[in-house]
C-alpha cells in the first residue's frame, strides 16, 4: 500500500487495517517457517506497509499534540 493511499484513510480505518496487516504478517511468517513461500518478498512488503501505517498514525498524533499545544499557548496570552 502506498503512502498516498494511507494518507487518505481515516485514523480508525488505518488502525483497523493495521491489525489486519499484522495478522497477515504473522500468518505469512508461520507459513514460511513450515514450508518456503513462493514469494518471500511478501513478508518484506507487509512489514513496510505496517511501518508506513504506524508512521502516519504517529504523525497524526504529533499534529494533534502540536495543535493542542498551540491553542494552549494562544489562550495564555
Amino acid at each position: 500500500m502506498k503512502q498516498e493511499v494511507i494518507r487518505e484513510l481515516s485514523t480508525a480505518e488505518i488502525t483497523e487495517r493495521l491489525e489486519e496487516e499484522r495478522k497477515q504478517l504473522i500468518k505469512l511468517k508461520l507459513n514460511h517457517a513450515v514450508s518456503p513461500l513462493e514469494n518471500p518478498n511478501k513478508i518484506k512488503s507487509y512489514r513496510r506497509t505496517i511501518a508506513r501505517m504506524l508512521t502516519e498514525l504517529h504523525k497524526r498524533k504529533a499534529d494533534v499534540a502540536i495543535a493542542a499545544q498551540g491553542t494552549a499557548t494562544v489562550n495564555k496570552k
